[in-house]
């Protein structure tokens, strides 16, 4: 034993004590024992004499006054920066408003990247917090147990502390929900009596195993906890004795090799159920657990199995907190276990830098904290967890953010993909990138993890904004062009009091407003020229009529009207769509305003001169019927080098058929084309292009 420690934790006690005079709880008891309780939680977890002092101290900011300097100088840096970290947590309120939530859940992200200890002196403080929530007023208890189910306890669980988060959840589960509490616990005591027997039978065979083939290990029982059991029956919709039928131990043993003899050994007892064999030593969870599962049929009842050594059930028990118990003699598990809670952290601060707002980094982060892990292997073996449901998009984004967002086809097990399927575990997963490739918005509708979802978002939302940029520049230089002026030649101080006047923070953000169509570029050109607040001028508006070229391939702030389909060599027109760009509609479309001053606001348009991407047109094929005449149409397409996206029947009697088909092309000449060799069909008696 470490004297000298033993009398630094001492002394930060007789401080707090001090400190915390006179102080009382809710409950009638001196302060100090609140303190004093969460140092004891932590020394259960065999935490450094750094944590303990922090234990002792952690109020003492909060609610003495005494300065963080007094704390640097009585304890030294790092004690004092932890009781800093957890008083600074201690602020937080998780109100239930999500905003205000999603704020604080980020300032706890930026004290686990300092010093994870923060997080773990913060659990064992709401721990002993919700041990004396009784005499608390009732709004507060539901706040407190709330926040505790939501945030709290899914900390503990992705830091692999499983002793600590089952407690949380039963303590927040009693404080939630009193009377069902009281029910289900009632009930287990009541089964748990009539099984008694069976349960020493079941053990005893056990270890009568053990001893019969010489193999080391202590036979423990399994709790099932109040919350698990809720839940299980409010959402796998399980009866309560269907979840209590099955009877859990827990084997613990000296060695890894000792774990799978001991496997081999239950298995010769009783016969294995197929399908429920899980080997999490092999494969840690993402939280650094490991034992082996098995669920054996025995005695007319399931009886499930973990089998473990003493540093698997340090581990499983007190997660990341164990790592300071076997900090002496760094074992590879634990350092494993380490980088595993290390790279989590670097991912929420790589999500935080992304997120726009904290309700979406939230969002993001929750994904993570609820995870039900596949493992799937890249090319060369490396194993990833990821999520139940996760794709080859998550799979992508996982490996690395550039990886995912130049994603455009994957392998799985050498055979190609879609992008969109959900992975299982044990596949092996390739992902094929190409230079200049870009996140698809799509993604975000299948995409699960939350490194996936934020990446995507932050790409697309810069793409957008380049584009706005870009699109706003352009109507805007065309308006300026109205009335006799460059914008080059327009000077600083009047574009400054243009912003000033539309309430926007750069002349970046007013342009990028024109393109999203949020503004009209004649009124800022207007305001540009004749001066924020003037009259307005006497101007031609020759300009306006003036075309945009435009490629049809300009992203996401330039899409094709549904109805009209337009393709190159059409004549058409602009729409701004607010918020959403411009949208392009050929100009005899019948969604198009009528009236003067809707048409006055379309923006006229030509298409640029090389164009070779597709486009879809919709075909109406009046024809009779003869045997085989749909392929007849099929190959004339494809002799003009088309492309049939859809073909449907839709009308048809003994004589006659009505045929629409949906083709690429790649403008109106390739259409023409296409059309000649359709209409050639001896069958065909008439063709049109389908325009709503």
């Amino acid at each position: 034993m470490d004297t000298q420690r033993i009398n630094q934790v001492r002394r930060a006690y007789y401080y707090a004590e001090q400190a915390h005079e006179g102080q009382m709880r809710k409950s009638g008891d001196r302060y100090i024992t609140h303190p004093l309780a969460v140092a004891r939680i932590l020394a259960d977890m065999k935490l450094d004499h750094q944590s303990l002092m922090a234990a002792m101290l952690h109020d003492v900011i909060e609610d003495t006054g005494i300065p963080k300097d007094a704390l640097i100088e009585q304890f030294g840096d790092d004690v004092a920066e932890l009781v800093d970290g957890v008083s600074k947590l201690t602020q937080i309120e998780f109100r239930s408003r999500a905003e205000a939530q999603a704020e604080n859940f980020q300032k706890m992200t930026l004290a686990m990247a300092r010093d994870i200890r923060v997080i773990l002196v913060k659990l064992a403080d709401r721990l002993h917090n919700m041990r004396t929530l009784g005499p608390m007023p009732y709004e507060k208890r539901q706040r407190i147990a709330t926040e505790t189910l939501d945030i709290y306890a899914p900390i503990a669980n992705r830091l692999g502390m499983h002793s600590v988060c089952t407690e949380l959840e039963d303590l927040g589960f009693a404080s939630l929900y009193p009377m069902r509490a009281r029910y289900i616990s009632k009930a287990v005591e009541t089964l748990r009596g009539s099984h008694r027997e069976i349960i020493d039978d079941i053990r005893g065979k056990l270890e009568e195993k053990l001893r019969e083939r010489g193999l080391p290990g202590r036979i423990l029982g399994r709790e099932k906890h109040l919350n698990s059991i809720y839940n299980k029956m409010k959402f796998k919709h399980k009866s309560f004795r269907e979840i209590m039928d099955v009877y859990a131990f827990r084997i613990i043993t000296d060695t890894e090799d000792d774990c799978y003899r001991i496997l081999g050994a239950v298995h010769s007892l009783y016969k294995p159920l197929p399908g429920r064999f899980k080997d999490y030593i092999a494969m840690p969870k993402a939280n650094g657990y490991q034992s082996l599962h098995t669920t054996l049929f025995g005695m007319h009842v399931n009886i499930e199995i973990q089998i473990r050594t003493e540093e698997m059930e340090q581990i499983a028990n007190n997660g990341i907190a164990a790592h300071w118990m076997y900090k002496t003699e760094p074992s590879g598990v634990m350092s494993v276990n380490q980088a595993r809670v290390d790279r989590w952290v670097k991912g929420l601060m790589e999500m935080r830098e992304r997120a726009d707002d904290s309700l979406e980094f939230i969002e993001h982060v929750k994904v993570d904290l609820f995870p039900d892990e596949i493992y799937v292997f890249t090319p060369k073996g490396r194993i990833l967890e990821l999520p139940s449901g996760a794709t080859p998009v998550d799979f992508a984004y996982a490996i690395h953010t550039d990886i995912g967002n130049a994603s455009v086809a994957c392998r799985i097990n050498r055979k190609l993909g879609s992008l969109s399927q959900p992975l299982q575990s044990g596949q092996t997963v390739e992902i094929i990138t190409a230079p200049g490739a870009r996140p698809n918005p799509a993604w975000l509708s299948f995409v699960v993890t939350g490194k996936a979802r934020s990446s995507i978002r932050h790409v697309l939302k810069t793409q957008k904004r380049v584009e706005s940029l870009e699109l706003g520049q352009s109507l805007l230089k065309r308006s300026l062009k109205g009335f006799g002026v460059k914008l080059s030649e327009v000077s600083d101080a009047q574009k400054q009091a243009v912003v000033s006047h539309n309430q926007v923070n750069t002349f970046d953000d007013l342009v990028s407003d024109i393109g999203l169509g949020n503004r009209m570029a004649y009124l800022v050109a207007r305001q540009l020229v004749a001066g924020a607040d003037s009259e307005p001028l006497a101007e031609t508006r020759s300009a306006e009529r003036a075309p945009v070229t435009i490629r049809g391939t300009e992203g996401l702030l330039v899409r094709f009207a549904s109805c009209c389909k337009p393709i190159p060599g059409d004549p058409v027109v602009g729409v701004m769509d607010s918020g959403n760009g411009l949208v392009i509609h050929s100009d005899t479309c019948s969604r198009l305003p009528d009236d003067d001053e809707g048409r006055a606001r379309l923006t006229h348009l030509k298409w640029a001169k090389d164009i070779t991407d597709e486009f879809s047109v919709e075909l109406r094929v009046e024809l009779e019927r003869q045997r085989g005449v749909i392929a007849e149409v099929a190959n004339a397409v494809a002799m003009a080098d088309g492309n049939i996206e859809r073909i449907n029947v839709e009308d048809q009697n003994a004589r006659f058929g009505l045929v629409s088909l949906v083709v690429h092309v790649h403008g109106r000449k390739h259409l023409a084309r296409v059309m000649r060799r359709i209409r050639n069909i001896r069958a065909v008696n008439h063709i049109s292009r389908v325009r709503h």
